[in-house]
């Protein structure tokens, strides 16, 4: 007799960027959904991911442990995929990141659930970014509860709905210089959100062990200045770079941050200056994408699909010659930082 594999799944952020990938590969292997959220309204276009009645949302909120565990009510297995990168009121790094997860560890342990933990590349104690201490602190309270639980930690994820690639090509259709801070040299090793996905989806069904930090980056480790010459090949066009020292960079994030939205924080800064790569550490070990049985898409063969929007005439512009010339720099004075690895 074949047994049902299918489970019920709770995913604790399924309504955000990564979260809608996470639900439609949950739904595609044929789990049931519970999408866990503030506002559960915002996830209702979610429901087409799946057949009829097989994806639900409810309301939860990290911060609130009894929501918490009411979510986790008859699941088989729980998702975090709550972070935020910048704070914003009661929304702090700690309250969302260490202590909300946390409580969705010690609701897992209470129902005797299977835990899947999304954290990040750089997460650390002794980071001088809060949000990477409060990813450490976060992966703690998760292991401590459930020491089977899977950590996965991804390093700068890209897609269609990204607020990175889309951010800066926006920028690069008004401005005429972009900005690199610390001149652009810490590496990032970007990663296809669908990918990602695939992981937790397989995490889910017990495709690795428990217990363990996986590390998920992309084929490819690349400068910052690197990707964003990629973004800029890919919608067509060419801008100046702007090098903003990191001194400089954190004075004016302590500024930017009365502006609406904060576009960039002295905590970001801080981020910036250390490279978000997979350790090697986690390659010899083979805590890796290769554990998976995943073979991670390149930014090459993805950006083209969806940044198309953002070239001089969008879909209609014609293809120009391939330029070798390397962007012009120009540099803010400052302290000149380097990136650190």
């Amino acid at each position: 007799m074949k047994v049902d594999t299918r489970k019920q799944v709770t995913v604790f952020g399924g309504s955000g960027f990564l979260g809608r990938y996470v639900v439609h590969a949950l739904a595609q292997r044929g789990h049931r959904i519970r999408v866990a959220c503030r506002r559960p309204d915002l996830a209702y276009h979610l429901q087409i991911a799946g057949r009829l009645g097989q994806i639900q949302a409810i309301q939860a909120n990290l911060r609130h442990p009894w929501s918490v565990e009411r979510a986790l009510e008859g699941s088989d297995h729980a998702v975090n995929l709550v972070g935020i990168l910048a704070e914003a009121g009661r929304q702090t790094f700690d309250a969302l990141q260490a202590e909300g997860a946390g409580h969705v560890a010690q609701a897992a342990a209470k129902a005797g659930i299977g835990l899947t933990q999304m954290s990040a590349i750089g997460a650390d104690p002794n980071s001088p970014s809060l949000y990477a201490r409060s990813k450490a602190d976060g992966e703690r309270r998760v292991l401590s509860a459930v020491p089977d639980a899977v950590i996965l930690r991804p390093s700068i994820v890209f897609g269609a709905e990204d607020q990175f690639f889309n951010r800066f090509a926006n920028m690069a259709r008004f401005a005429p210089a972009l900005p690199l801070l610390g001149g652009g040299t810490t590496r990032f090793q970007p990663v296809f959100v669908n990918d990602v996905a695939l992981a937790v989806a397989g995490a889910v069904d017990g495709d690795v062990p428990g217990g363990r930090v996986y590390e998920l980056g992309g084929p490819e480790a690349m400068s910052f200045r690197a990707m964003m010459e990629e973004m800029l090949g890919v919608i067509e066009r060419r801008r100046r770079f702007v090098s903003i020292p990191f001194g400089l960079a954190d004075t004016l994030a302590g500024w930017m941050r009365f502006l609406p939205g904060a576009p960039l924080t002295t905590d970001q800064v801080a981020q910036l200056q250390i490279d978000n790569v997979v350790s090697d550490a986690a390659k010899a070990e083979g805590r890796t994408f290769e554990a998976f049985g995943i073979a991670p898409r390149t930014l090459e063969a993805v950006l083209p699909t969806y940044l198309v929007r953002f070239r001089p005439q969008g879909q209609f512009t014609k293809p120009q010659p391939h330029d070798d010339r390397p962007a012009e720099d120009e540099s803010l004075p400052g302290d000149g930082g380097e990136a650190k690895a």
